[in-house]
């Protein structure tokens, strides 16, 4: 599946790259009202680990409702802009790599699965996992981290 061999390919090349980011560049803010890239990684940490129970929960729970979460909350609350970079880098590789493990265990037949997310119509664990690639790229492409020829590369060994 794509979307695995990409993810795989991320948790492998993007903490090189985000490394070499500069503390200027991850601490600006280009308005009030926008996140800094620090802030914008945590919001990411945030979306890995409320990812991993989605795909979890839909692995070993039939059809299970999961709440929504606020992202600008999570954002404020876990303080990203006042915290290391380093270790930001550090933990968005490791919840990755446990939700890449997660997703790795789901057997083919397991992938139409579904679950609700808030009041959404039921969604299947592969739209889910997609989702959350998709969502993550964005991100990064916001944040001004290169990731198209990660796709590309990972969409040619597929």
């Amino acid at each position: 599946m794509q979307s695995l061999l990409l993810l795989r390919t991320l948790v492998d090349q993007l903490p090189a790259r985000l490394t070499n980011l500069s503390d200027d560049q991850v601490q600006r803010k280009r308005s009030s009202s926008e996140w800094s890239i620090k802030e914008e990684l945590g919001h990411l940490l945030d979306s890995a680990a409320n990812n991993h129970q989605r795909i979890v929960r839909a692995q070993l729970e039939n059809n299970p409702a999961m709440p929504t979460y606020d992202g600008d909350q999570w954002v404020a609350l876990h303080r990203y802009q006042d915290r290391d970079w380093p270790s930001l880098i550090a933990i968005w590789a490791g919840l990755n790599r446990q939700l890449l493990a997660a997703a790795e265990a789901v057997p083919d037949s397991a992938w139409p699965r579904t679950c609700t997310i808030a009041d959404s119509a039921p969604l299947t664990l592969q739209f889910v996992f997609d989702d959350y690639v998709d969502h993550m790229l964005h991100h990064l492409r916001h944040m001004g981290v290169e990731v198209d020829d990660l796709v590309a590369a990972s969409a040619s060994a597929s």
